[in-house]
């Protein structure tokens, strides 16, 4: 009996079984009842596997996240998920325990992407800052300024689907297998994804001025 309290298996069992309960009592609220209480005690009752679920996103699949000049932590990422899943419950309410870690794993990549997004954002601004000041005299830093920010700009304005594969596999340098297995799709729809999104940038960025001396940018 002692064993079977400290056995994983049953652990297991016992939170998928209590996520449940609580996903029940949500389905049952109406009109002004408040939902919060309800939210707060499931997330709390599930924070481990929550944490688990964290963890092993983070340092599977977004490694460069934990090094500098991030060092981001798989308690830190539960604690912004968590704050998704408050205002996401609001008004989304998931009736099966699958559902409900559907929806968590969908707000820990969303989280995960946008850090990463922004990462890649300053470290672009940083590798920028840094050519303009040791730039030869002949060179033009503003045009390179403003084709960056272009480029960045495209990205951002890519459907929702081919940017998350653009960032997975372009920014964050994942394979098309492990990104499929992060979005949770196969690696053919990644591929279409991501042709997808390389055609719209080429198509937005037609028109961008050539950077000094007729270097071309490597989408």
């Amino acid at each position: 009996m002692v064993d079977a309290l400290y056995n994983p298996r049953v652990h297991e069992s016992r939170t998928t079984q209590a996520v449940q309960r609580f996903l029940d009592q949500l389905t049952d609220v109406r009109g002004d009842s408040p939902a919060e209480p309800i939210v707060r005690a499931l997330l709390s009752r599930a924070v481990d596997r929550l944490h688990q679920l964290c963890a092993t996103m983070l340092y599977r699949s977004y490694p460069r996240l934990t090094k500098g000049p991030l060092n981001l932590e798989s308690q830190e990422l539960l604690g912004a998920v968590v704050e998704r899943l408050l205002k996401a419950m609001r008004n989304v309410r998931p009736e099966t325990v699958r559902q409900f870690f559907a929806l968590v794993n969908q707000h820990m990549k969303w989280e995960l992407n946008d850090l990463a997004r922004r990462l890649d954002q300053t470290s672009r601004a940083v590798e920028l800052r840094d050519s303009a000041v040791a730039a030869p005299q002949d060179s033009n830093p503003s045009v390179a300024s403003a084709n960056t920010l272009q480029i960045l700009q495209a990205i951002e304005d890519l459907p929702e689907e081919e940017r998350e594969a653009f960032n997975l596999v372009r920014i964050q340098g994942l394979n098309q297998s492990e990104a499929a297995d992060v979005i949770g799709v196969s690696s053919k729809t990644v591929q279409r994804r991501l042709t997808r999104g390389l055609l719209h940038l080429k198509e937005k960025l037609s028109s961008m001025v050539p950077p000094p001396m007729s270097r071309s940018v490597d989408l």
